[in-house]
């Protein structure tokens, strides 16, 4: 029965391992992520198997290897971190880690689309989103878009962009991320 359970065990942490290397988004400080582990000793697994919030220095605070850098990863380089470091400390021989990501941070994650667009705000974020796609989902140019001096602040920092060149040459489109801003002036 043990053998039953663990396998079913191993199964669902493969799948969830398939779909968390799916779209992935790097984490960053605040993100709550779920651990879990197989592999282990049953009586330690609920102390690392929870939900972690990432702290403000990107790290999360792991049984037997305390602070595992966390921020700037993805969720599978992450789980493939905490499985190599017990295994290099020889805490465990074969420790199986999930990382997974809850939904409700998917849907937080943004792209501002503001100025000559017909439906300004933000739009939700997805992996393969450019520009055009974003400014696509936000209704599109208004009759008074002046598209040629769009801004794209990234991080701070202001680029100016031609979209009617990305038009012309939509291989020219760029590669949005979370929280990016467009600005197409009237």
């Amino acid at each position: 029965m043990k053998t039953r359970i663990l396998s079913c065990l191993l199964a669902v942490c493969a799948l969830a391992t398939a779909h968390a290397q799916n779209g992935e988004i790097a984490l960053k400080p605040n993100n709550r992520i779920t651990i879990s582990i197989g592999g282990i000793p049953d009586n330690e697994v609920p102390q690392i198997s929870k939900v972690y919030t990432i702290s403000d220095n990107g790290t999360v605070n792991l049984l037997h290897i305390g602070e595992v850098r966390a921020s700037g990863l993805k969720p599978s380089s992450l789980q493939r971190t905490i499985e190599q470091t017990y295994i290099a400390r020889e805490i465990y021989t074969r420790p199986t880690v999930t990382v997974t990501t809850n939904d409700s941070l998917t849907t937080q994650q943004l792209v501002y689309v503001v100025g000559g667009i017909k439906g300004n705000g933000s739009v939700p974020y997805t992996s393969s989103m450019t520009i055009l796609k974003a400014i696509s989902a936000a209704g599109g140019f208004s009759p008074f878009a002046k598209p040629s001096r769009t801004k794209l602040i990234r991080n701070g920092v202001t680029t100016e962009i031609n979209l009617k060149d990305i038009s012309s040459d939509p291989s020219r489109d760029i590669k949005l991320q979370p929280e990016d801003q467009i600005i197409v002036p009237d």
